[in-house]
């Protein structure tokens, strides 16, 4: 029947599961003991659930025997390999706090997101990219160089007591690939009793998204918001035992860890992890060679596989589902998607890393006209409305602000009760500050944004935070951040700069200085020098003018969008 407002409810039918991330991995070992669980591509490591199994109880072990008790936040900063989900799955079952850190940070982001949350541990890989993760730590905590392994005492990291390394050797680090073999009878005795102990209501995970003061706030979920949203997202894509999963997404990500990952051992399929970060050519070659039957990503990584100029080569034929989210998908991407890359049950879903994600999602069987006009229908056992400026229900076809309610919603901001009451209503409700609407039948439309956040590739990246480094420049008079439309991206990041009088400032200037201070997918493609910003006559800025001035200065084209 049509809804008569903007009001739906999920089926309750299926019951929610109320296990433990350890338990339910456990079991799924069990029963999927010689079935391969895991293949990495870029480490020539296959390994099936049995194998995964006892290589995450032994470092679970080892993690308590280096003295790390439940509830202690241990950090991970690292490209995806076997050893990121390893970590994920020992810490679940060692009672332990997965803190995600952003592979692109920089020391002063790594410092806060260390400290906001007490991390007390901190596995990390040696280098990434152009960043030599330890040299950063050892600038951030020059005690590092001196402190045995397992005993930092910095003044700058005061929780931070033991240090992880993921395959090298450097002074104050342990080496990860030891630290299983450190697990002793005892450790291994208390992990068993932890099984027991353990509830899955307890925070297991820690995600930083950003917020409107551009400080980011360490989004905690429970086993109990995951679980069931990996469970959910795979059956409403028909995911099953024995489908080939490819992880194209970084597992710092919800994207990568929960419907990736715990999607996978949930349903009983095996992860694929084509190369350490995203890769168009790496996740092709994966995806032929290793016969995936699903993918999952943003709309970015869909687009830079389209258009990649061996495309054409790929035998794709063995995909059949997968999701796109993250960002506004292009509909003619979506098209292309389910005819070009054969994936005929590909769904749409929405949702935040606050609703552990996903709220809405289109269905496997949905009409084409819904898979690429829509992001969907209610998940079970959870609620959406779309509310005015007011708070009050709108008509079905009227926009307003999505608001969601159930299982999925996160516990809270870590140490953050104020942006935790701003977020979550006294009735349940997360406001998302997305601006959307429901259509009669319950399918969803996101319509835009009621904060001023950029979506870039997937990253939310909220403008004041670039604007508060651009102020640091002793040039820099005032700078206003926004998003553009960007057809790779879906969006990218313009800065307009009024110039202190008597200085001058170039955009490599601008570049040059945002380099060493804020990660590389925050840094502005566009720079403009002004000599004022639009206002309304009250003396407020107007964002959405300048964004329209560079729309049509650049020639861009904003994209017809589900």
């Amino acid at each position: 029947m049509p809804i008569t407002e903007s009001h739906v409810r999920g089926a309750t039918d299926t019951p929610l599961i109320e296990d433990t991330i350890g338990d339910f991995f456990d079991r799924a070992c069990e029963r999927l003991s010689g079935r391969e669980a895991l293949v990495v591509r870029h480490q020539d490591i296959r390994w099936t659930y049995g194998e995964f199994r006892t290589r995450v109880d032994a470092l679970a072990a080892g993690l308590l025997e280096l003295g790390l008790e439940p509830g202690d936040r241990v950090g991970i900063w690292s490209p995806n390999n076997a050893e990121w989900i390893l970590t994920q799955f020992a810490t679940a079952k060692a009672g332990l706090i997965l803190v995600n850190i952003n592979p692109a940070y920089r020391v002063g982001e790594l410092e806060y997101a260390l400290n906001k949350v007490g991390c007390t541990a901190l596995i990390t890989a040696a280098s990434f990219k152009t960043s030599d993760y330890v040299e950063m730590l050892n600038t951030l905590a020059p005690e590092i160089a001196t402190c045995a392994p397992g005993h930092l005492d910095s003044a700058k990291l005061p929780s931070l007591k033991i240090l992880i390394c993921i395959g090298a050797d450097a002074p104050g680090f342990l080496r990860f690939d030891r630290v299983p073999g450190m697990a002793t009878a005892q450790s291994r005795e208390q992990l068993a009793a932890l099984a027991g102990e353990l509830r899955n209501t307890d925070a297991v995970n820690i995600q930083f998204t950003s917020g409107t003061t551009g400080s980011p706030k360490g989004a905690t979920l429970s086993h109990r918001n995951i679980l069931n949203n990996a469970f959910f997202v795979g059956r409403t894509m028909g995911l099953r035992e024995g489908d080939r999963y490819c992880i194209q997404v970084p597992l710092y990500h919800c994207g990568g860890m929960v419907v990736g990952t715990l999607m996978s051992i949930v349903h009983g399929a095996t992860m694929v992890l084509p190369s350490e970060w995203f890769d168009p050519l790496a996740s092709l070659e994966a995806m032929q060679a290793e016969r995936c039957t699903g993918v999952g990503g943003v709309p970015t990584m869909f687009l830079a596989m389209l258009n990649h100029p061996e495309f054409t080569r790929f035998d794709l034929s063995s995909l059949r589902t997968g999701w796109a989210g993250g960002a506004p998908c292009p509909i003619e991407m979506m098209k292309r998607c389910l005819t070009d890359m054969h994936l005929v049950d590909f769904t749409n879903v929405f949702g935040m890393t606050e609703t552990s994600p996903v709220c809405l999602q289109t269905a496997a069987n949905d009409p084409i006209e819904r898979k690429v006009g829509s992001v969907g229908r209610i998940h079970p056992h959870v609620e959406v409305k779309v509310v005015d400026a007011d708070g009050r229900t709108v008509p079905p076809g009227t926009p307003g602000e999505f608001c969601t309610r159930g299982y999925s919603v996160m516990l809270g901001y870590w140490n953050d009760s104020q942006k935790t009451l701003e977020s979550i209503d006294a009735d349940g409700w997360m406001h998302t500050g997305d601006l959307g609407m429901l259509d009669a039948e319950g399918y969803g439309n996101v319509v835009g944004r009621s904060k001023d956040m950029a979506i870039r590739g997937g990253e939310n990246i909220y403008p004041v935070e670039i604007e508060n480094v651009l102020y640091q420049h002793p040039a820099v008079a005032d700078a206003q951040v926004f998003g553009v439309p960007d057809e790779r991206f879906g969006e990218e990041l313009c800065a307009w700069i009024r110039v202190r009088q008597g200085n001058a400032m170039t955009e490599i200037d601008v570049r040059s200085f945002c380099r060493d201070r804020i990660a590389h997918f925050k840094i502005p493609r566009y720079v403009r020098f002004v000599e004022e910003f639009p206002t309304t006559v009250t003396g407020k800025i107007q964002k959405f003018v300048m964004r329209q001035r560079m729309i049509e200065e650049l020639g861009l084209t904003v994209q017809k969008t589900a």
